[in-house]
């Protein structure tokens, strides 16, 4: 079953909220569907890995110029930002997608499926858009178009910014939003607000979920090296064994989530991606390295997670004669919906998507570098369903996994919330 356009309610919500024609937005991107969907298959089928992204931009700065706008590419190494100046006068707004992929091997059975393959930490991978970074460069592809064909009425700017390395630049680089905004794609603007949507495999198509404040959390990469005395694995006692004290170590940091941390004030994650040491079964190595992610909501406690991380590794090394070293990386901020502007946009969303389609729901440990244009204006991030609505929800392959899949139906929703809340903004803003 797919969820109808609601013409009739949508049109009587533009009265009521005065601003956008939801009802010819909705007709616009139903008109469009097929080329977003051939957009999407393009990019899904040939993705490339953070700040690597080269064939990706130049497909979405090709597609820019045919519309007549402004583009500037190489912004933050691979990034494509498009200007498209409306005929009346008004202030600056942006709209952003991230553009790169992950260093998964796709298994979903999909003709356009990714065969790519790239090179991570060293090694080859195969590479896929398994976070709907390419739903979200087709949806705003379609929204360019459709704001484009409305320049003579569009009151102000619209900044299209297509953001490379989302997932994170490769060790040694810089990039991402971070880079964007050092680069200036917001002060060379004047942007004011800036939006941003996120697909979502296991939410149903035609729905949004949103929150004002804290949407999701911040992230930090660290890693704790554990350096021992090598020895034979005949004779351990001759040596200091960096793997059990690693193990020992593996085992304090969960007892910072469940043991020491607040959790009835916020969220607190911290995982073990990575555990590399020794190179034969009969040696004890010198030395083990683990590499994790934390998962924080709240600035305070953030900062005091650190500090029991640095204190546990340190001290469960040295009560076995080892040492550790921790590093933590500077990483992501919280991503932080401004209230008033969730809450001023939030009319738009419910007459775009139908007001029982749009949910205030919980904060996320997942993060986003979407946080860096946050923290210079006042922005919104939102959530929007990609599930089938035939799916249950607990069978739906999650993010960053090889079987993620996107229902294409839901990419004309994309397209109608992109340009409803360019066009609601600057009107709004055009006629205060």
């Amino acid at each position: 079953m797919r969820i109808p356009t609601i013409v009739l309610s949508l049109c009587l919500a533009a009265v009521a909220h005065g601003q956008s024609d939801y009802g010819s937005v909705a007709s616009a991107a139903e008109a469009i569907d097929g080329k977003v969907v051939e957009w999407r298959r393009h990019v899904h089928q040939y993705p490339e890995l953070s700040n690597r992204e080269f064939k990706t931009a130049e497909y979405i700065a090709d597609h820019l110029r045919t519309l007549g706008m402004e583009v500037r590419t190489g912004v933050a190494h691979t990034g494509v930002v498009g200007i498209l100046k409306g005929e009346l006068p008004g202030p600056t707004v942006a709209l952003r997608a991230d553009i790169d992929a992950l260093p998964v091997t796709e298994r979903a059975n999909l003709p356009f499926a990714s065969k790519a393959t790239g090179t991570y930490r060293g090694d080859t991978v195969g590479v896929m858009h398994a976070c709907g970074h390419d739903t979200h460069v087709a949806m705003l592809m379609g929204a360019a178009q459709l704001l484009s064909e409305r320049k003579a009425e569009l009151p102000g700017t619209v900044v299209f910014l297509f953001q490379p390395a989302e997932e994170g630049a490769p060790v040694g680089e810089e990039g991402g939003a971070e880079l964007m905004v050092k680069e200036g794609v917001l002060r060379d603007y004047d942007v004011e607000a800036a939006f941003g949507i996120h697909i979502n495999s296991q939410t149903p198509v035609g729905h949004v979920n949103y929150k004002p404040g804290g949407m999701m959390a911040a992230a930090n990469r660290f890693e704790i090296t554990v350096k021992g005395k090598q020895a034979h694995g005949s004779t351990p006692w001759a040596g200091i064994d960096p793997i059990t004290v690693a193990a020992q170590i593996v085992t304090g940091l969960q007892l910072i989530v469940s043991r020491q941390s607040e959790l009835t004030k916020e969220a607190v994650v911290i995982s073990l991606g990575v555990i590399e040491g020794g190179v034969r079964n009969n040696i004890i190595p010198e030395a083990v390295t683990m590499i994790g992610t934390i998962r924080t909501l709240d600035e305070d406690m953030k900062q005091e997670v650190f500090e029991r991380i640095r204190a546990t590794a340190t001290n469960i090394a040295e009560a076995s004669g080892a040492s550790a070293e921790v590093t933590i990386d500077k990483g992501y901020p919280v991503t932080y919906n401004d209230p008033d502007m969730t809450q001023r946009m939030l009319p738009t969303v419910q007459s775009t998507l139908g007001e029982d389609n749009v949910h205030l729901v919980n904060a996320i440990t997942g993060a986003e570098d979407f946080s860096y244009f946050a923290l210079e204006v006042p922005s919104v991030f939102y959530f929007l369903g990609g599930m089938s609505p035939d799916m249950d929800r607990s069978e739906a392959p999650g993010h960053h996994t090889p079987d993620f899949v996107i229902d294409e139906e839901g990419l004309k929703y994309g397209v109608q919330l992109y340009t409803n809340l360019a066009l609601d903004y600057l009107r709004s803003e055009h006629g205060k």
